[in-house]
């Protein structure tokens, strides 16, 4: 059964969150603010997705975020208000992989835990499968990359952005197909991918030597010419 963590100092969203998760056959546990959170995680719950809100005492959205990605590599959705946009966008470089805006319809935010947690069950165990480009090693039966044979860490969405990208090397992809192709027209805006583009820049092509953009399509992944 997965298990989900809802974490939201308003009790009444929170167990509104649960229960509808709960009626959906979903295991779940609530934490009313961050610290509890991060305990949780410490805890080493074996979680299956998190949904988290920014806007909490103590320790807010971000800084939970940020504190357990290095920790958990489940899927972390944000649940935020329409007006922050800057903490949204700041929550997603720092590897959430989904958001939705307050108020929100609950049908849509179970259909978005229910879209996420099939495309981790897609994840198969298989014999070690590894695309190299230049310095970029991408595993995929293990979801890890490494840069000169150091492991760096992604979130799921990263992971699966920069996968995507390397399957098609060499390939001018706008910004729809991108889109369509790694989060599915269930998830979030569009603008997502530029953010996600970013973040991946910042960890491994601060030189620009992989990641191009295409001016007015999108974005393209290239081989380094050696020498």
């Amino acid at each position: 059964m997965s298990k989900i963590l809802v974490v939201d100092d308003d009790k009444e969203i929170a167990s509104l969150i649960g229960d509808s998760l709960c009626d959906e056959g979903f295991d779940v546990l609530l934490a009313y603010d961050g610290e509890r959170a991060i305990k949780l995680v410490d805890n080493k719950e074996e979680l299956s997705m998190i949904i988290l809100d920014i806007m909490m005492p103590k320790v807010d959205g971000l800084a939970v975020c940020k504190t357990i990605r290095e920790k958990i590599n489940c899927p972390i959705l944000f649940v935020t208000a329409k007006s922050r946009t800057l903490d949204t966008l700041l929550g997603l470089e720092m590897g959430a992989d989904d958001y939705i805006t307050k108020p929100f319809v609950v049908e849509e935010l179970v259909a978005r835990v229910k879209a996420h947690l099939r495309r981790e069950k897609r994840k198969q165990i298989a014999p070690i499968n590894i695309i190299s480009i230049g310095e970029i090693e991408v595993h995929k039966d293990s979801y890890e990359v490494y840069i000169n044979k150091n492991l760096v860490e992604f979130s799921t969405r990263e992971f699966q952005l920069l996968l995507y990208l390397c399957e098609n090397a060499g390939k001018v992809l706008s910004r729809e197909q991108i889109f369509d192709s790694v989060w599915g027209s269930e998830f979030g805006d569009i603008g997502t991918v530029a953010v996600h583009i970013k973040s991946l820049r910042n960890k491994i092509d601060k030189e620009n030597k992989y990641i191009k953009t295409v001016w007015g399509v999108g974005y393209k992944l290239v081989r380094p010419t050696s020498g």
